[in-house]
């Protein structure tokens, strides 16, 4: 395995999870009604991805 292939794979998840928050307050910022949810859905992505990794950490 490569050097660059291994990045890709350390940092794909995290790149994945900015984009997404980045994505979310951008949206949040922009507009009411729907955009609210789906900003509050975007934005809830990193958080259950925490309480997910803290969970498995547990186990």
């Amino acid at each position: 395995m490569s050097r660059a292939r291994r990045l890709r794979a350390i940092f794909a998840v995290p790149l994945l999870l900015a984009l997404v928050s980045i994505a979310g307050l951008v949206v949040a910022l922009t507009g009411d009604g729907l955009r609210d949810a789906a900003a509050w859905a975007a934005l809830a992505i990193p958080v259950f991805a925490v309480g997910w990794a803290m969970k498995v950490r547990r186990t």
